[in-house]
């Protein structure tokens, strides 16, 4: 079925990402697998491609074109690329909506041209040993100083931990205020007291660093208030809705080009004297997964459509996260399984995407919290249709 999602515009977009990866991540790739991390010569090189800040206003050096399309095109060319490690999903549509929508002028002024440039990278730090989903759990205290807030306490699985110049922390400001004493403070590099743990030994993306970070009375200026006091829960849940839909489509994206390559292989490959696409059960196999895919890809065009629009609401977004990742999921096991001895070989692009993609159904909100949200959305609203 074609597409009705995309514009020419769309269109000279991908083939502007399309050589950017050909150029500059696709002969490196490799080495930043191996070094466990991407160069900043490379977020450098997206930020003079266009790559960083497509929605943050021209007037900060940005693209000024809050077009979530873009980002759709950006996620599903890296994810065919298999080039995950650049996390620029994760800079432009996690990390942007808080700068561009909570920043005060002056933060907007101080931060956004280095993020569009590339020379700001960014993280947002959530999760602690005790603390995934459930922010009244959260541990990470900063006391109000007077003319600066006094960070402790730790994160973990941070993304961009260890190349992050600006860090975005969630830390309880109201000790007796359970999720709704939490605020978001912006930590910059080279502050006293803020440290980087290892770069963690991840079984996929290898090349997209993830850290622990740790905040030993760490004087945060007053000026680094991102938001209201206190209002770090509802700005969470504003943005939750975007984190999930770039996660969801990677994953529809990853889930079609898995297909793609293995019909290559089966074609390719013969066993007992003839082609496996021979093989009936090799076509129901082949079948079954381009419906899957197809129907899925349907419904995520119809959120990325509403979202552009700013008409998606949190129940769809939470659908298509956990549909979406989970069709990545079985999906990559099936192929790997049709590859046989080959799909468990590195060297293979479906080994890589197996591992690539499994933490796709646990971050952003696993998907026992998106069926958890949906559920309740429709059970405790029974008028609600879905």
């Amino acid at each position: 079925m074609k597409r009705q999602l995309f514009t020419p515009e769309h269109d000279a977009f991908r083939e502007t990402v399309r050589t950017f990866l050909a150029k500059e991540v696709a002969p490196h790739y490799e080495s930043w697998e191996k070094d466990g991390i991407v160069p900043r010569e490379a977020w450098l090189a997206a930020g003079r491609q266009g790559l960083l800040g497509m929605a943050v206003p021209e007037e900060y050096g940005g693209g000024g074109i809050p077009d979530f399309r873009y980002s759709a095109v950006l996620a599903e060319e890296f994810t065919r690329a298999g080039a995950p490690g650049l996390a620029l999903g994760l800079h432009n549509d996690i990390i942007g909506p808080y700068l561009t929508g909570l920043a005060t002028e002056e933060q907007k002024r101080r931060w956004l041209p280095g993020f569009c440039t590339g020379e700001i990278i960014t993280a947002i730090a959530m999760t602690e040993p005790g603390a995934g989903s459930d922010l009244q759990a959260i541990r990470t205290t900063a006391e109000d100083r007077g003319d600066h807030w006094l960070l402790n306490g730790s994160k973990t699985f941070i993304s961009n931990g260890i190349l992050a110049d600006l860090v975005i922390v969630v830390a309880r400001t109201t000790p007796e205020g359970g999720a709704h004493g939490l605020s978001l403070l912006v930590v910059e590099r080279g502050m006293a007291g803020f440290e980087r743990g290892r770069n963690l030994d991840k079984i996929g993306q290898k090349s997209q660093d993830t850290a622990e970070l740790f905040f030993h009375d760490v004087r945060v200026p007053k000026d680094n208030l991102l938001g209201e006091l206190n209002g770090a829960f509802i700005h969470l849940m504003t943005n939750l809705a975007q984190e999930r839909m770039a996660i969801a489509v990677a994953a529809i994206a990853g889930a079609e080009h898995l297909l793609e390559i293995t019909k290559e292989y089966v074609l390719g490959r013969e066993a007992f004297g003839r082609p496996l696409a021979k093989l009936q059960h090799i076509r129901f196999e082949i079948a079954e997964m381009a419906t899957e895919c197809a129907v899925t890809r349907a419904f995520l065009d119809r959120c990325i459509t509403e979202h552009a629009q700013g008409t998606l609401d949190a129940v769809h977004a939470s659908m298509a996260k956990w549909w979406s990742t989970e069709l990545q999921k079985r999906t990559a096991d099936r192929c790997l399984q049709l590859h046989g001895g080959y799909g468990y070989m590195a060297e293979y692009p479906v080994a890589r995407a197996f591992t690539d993609g499994r933490i796709q159904t646990i971050y952003g909100g696993t998907t026992e919290i998106m069926k958890e949200i949906i559920g309740r959305s429709l059970l405790d609203n029974p008028s609600r249709k879905a």
